[in-house]
């Protein structure tokens, strides 16, 4: 059994991961979050009672609530996940996303360096600290038959990117400098429960809900592989407790997509789940809307998996079809907690978690 910290835990893929690990592992978590406009505790409330959890509202950029953190839970294994992840906030406002992706980590990094270092033989080898990342250090694919790989030399595109290409150099160098236990983990797009409403998937859901818009940026024809964030979360898992030290693997859905098609599939579940329309709309899909695309928009995303397949037997349990349909119906069963994003109340909640 050992005791987890996961930064970043109440947002969308870290609550996963949460959920995960305290309903299918006998571990135990120690969730620091910052609770930035994307941490919302409504997604740990499953987990939040569980005498294996506990939170800290910490700011990974402290550095002395780090050491306390540390010095008070004692944790085994870190799994980083705190980060400003929207491309679009990034390109209207980079300093938010220097100061988290790259100077919150290097906070991280030192804190855990601190308490490795004091540890005895046995634990010290025994600890892990896994950094999350993403595929788009990579920059982007314009052929269609090309993969992401491990060893893919990175191009990030946008300021959100390059700040979490930075923050994947800093993990490196600390194992390569310092020999801290490192793995790096970069995963395409997720999606699922919990999923910020800003985003594509839950976005195109709740404006069709509401008879709005659904902006799709130039031509909608840029690809993305979608992964089920409770197969990521399981991958993550896998990774912190099994993978190498020293190794990069490369998690994806192998559920490559057009974002003009992934908007259609939601249309076309919509059809068949909600057939009764807002006032005025015929059918979900004229509601596709196509907006100004995004400076420097990446063409392609596509990931090679088959590293983390190969060496810790993982593979993806939902097809693009079933965690569509899982997805959507989520939304449609759980309109409190999205409610309470859209109107802001989630921001004032606390749900009495320990800590």
């Amino acid at each position: 059994m050992k005791k987890i910290l996961v930064t970043g835990g109440a947002g969308f893929i870290g609550s996963a991961v949460v959920r995960h690990i305290i309903n299918e592992t006998s571990d135990s978590v120690v969730v620091i979050d910052k609770l930035t406009y994307a941490g919302n505790l409504a997604s740990l409330a499953s987990v939040a009672q569980s005498e294996r959890f506990a939170f800290e509202h910490v700011d990974i950029c402290d550095r002395a609530a780090l050491d306390a953190v540390f010095a008070q839970y004692q944790p085994d294994c870190v799994m980083h996940l705190a980060a400003e992840s929207h491309v679009d906030r990034s390109i209207d406002g980079p300093a938010a996303f220097i100061e988290t992706n790259i100077v919150g980590t290097y906070q991280l990094l030192e804190a855990t360096r601190n308490w490795w270092s004091e540890l005895d033989a046995g634990k010290k080898a025994a600890f892990r600290f896994h950094h999350i990342s993403t595929d788009e250090v990579y920059g982007d694919l314009h052929g269609s038959d090309d993969f992401f790989t491990e060893t893919t030399p990175y191009a990030p595109s946008s300021p959100y990117s390059a700040s979490k290409a930075g923050s994947d150099h800093l993990v490196r160098a600390w194992l390569r400098t310092y020999g801290l236990p490192t793995l790096v983990t970069n995963c395409s797009n997720n999606y699922g429960p919990c999923h910020f409403p800003e985003k594509l998937i839950p976005l195109t859901i709740l404006n069709a809900l509401a008879g709005k818009p659904l902006p799709v940026y130039g031509n909608g024809l840029q690809v993305r592989d979608w992964l089920y964030v409770e197969d990521h979360a399981r991958a993550l898992y896998r990774v912190a407790t099994t993978g190498a030290v020293g190794e990069t693997y490369n998690i994806g859905g192998h559920n490559e997509r057009k974002n003009i098609d992934v908007v259609r599939t939601v249309c076309a579940l919509l059809e068949e789940l909600v057939p009764h329309k807002p006032e005025g709309v015929e059918r979900y899909e004229d509601l596709i809307t196509f907006v100004t695309d995004r400076p420097g928009h990446d063409v392609r995303y596509a990931i090679d998996a088959s590293k983390i397949e190969r060496e810790l037997g993982w593979t993806p349990e939902e097809t693009f079809e079933t965690g569509m349909r899982k997805t959507v119906q989520w939304y449609l069963e759980n309109q409190s907690w999205w409610q309470q994003v859209l109107d802001g109340s989630y921001q004032g909640e606390r749900l009495g978690l320990k800590g």
